[in-house]
């Protein structure tokens, strides 16, 4: 019989990691553009917090491995549910008045410069990572499934990849549709769902590491065979 949430040693402290990471990567650099010079591709624009989400992807895969499908949509709804406070406390927040003095006014324009997202990027945020995280959790399942736990890292690679393609495909297009021309828009996804995908590859090794870990501590290795896949399904 598969065991409760709360008999786990580890399951709460991934859980806040990945919570902690997915607000972290979406208010800390999300509205920044960084540069970054390649041999032989020259200068790429991209997101500075395309640096940290994709380890939220990461946390996807090692809860999905390790625990299952069930406990990595509970965590997706936490994660989900803590953008949608931060999204609200932005609005609240920005929305009040600032004191009358040169220090509250001028910090009132810095605010409204990283906090003040239009309602396209916002929306565009929540639904790209409700849907990638799904799609990659997932995958990860089936593909456990299906070669019987072997070729772990072909499972996170391949799950990635597909979530990633999900998350900036629909994060992009919802944002900035109409706004940038169709190829300057197709050229960021592009760079984007690299650097993500190549992110997560190069942190293959880590999450190995992990995953051995919390199964030897945990004393788990949960295959998704009768999983009840709707994503709005809570129970485990």
């Amino acid at each position: 019989m598969s065991r409760q949430v709360g008999q786990y040693r580890y399951y709460d402290f991934v859980m806040a990691a990945f919570v902690t990471i997915l607000l972290c990567s979406n208010l800390i650099g999300a509205a920044k553009a960084a540069q970054v010079s390649l041999p032989f591709v020259g200068n790429v624009t991209f997101g500075a917090g395309v640096l940290f989400f994709p380890v939220s992807y990461i946390f996807g895969d090692i809860l999905t491995e390790v625990y299952g499908y069930g406990r990595d949509r509970r965590v997706i709804w936490a994660g989900f549910c803590a953008l949608i406070f931060a999204a609200l406390m932005s609005v609240v927040v920005l929305s009040l008045t600032p004191a009358s003095d040169p220090f509250n006014s001028e910090y009132q324009t810095h605010l409204q410069a990283v906090f003040g997202n239009t309602p396209r990027i916002i929306l565009g945020s929540m639904l790209a990572f409700w849907c990638g995280s799904f799609v990659n959790s997932y995958v990860m399942a089936k593909m456990k499934v299906e070669m019987e736990g072997r070729r772990l890292w072909m499972r996170i690679v391949g799950s990635t990849a597909c979530g990633e393609l999900v998350d900036s495909s629909l994060f992009y297009a919802i944002a900035f549709y109409g706004i940038w021309s169709n190829r300057q828009l197709f050229a960021v996804v592009v760079a984007q769902y690299i650097l993500k995908t190549g992110w997560e590859i190069v942190m293959t090794p880590v999450t190995y590491k992990v995953v051995a870990f919390l199964k030897r501590k945990e004393n788990e290795d949960y295959y998704d065979r009768d999983t009840n896949f709707n994503p709005f399904k809570l129970k485990v």
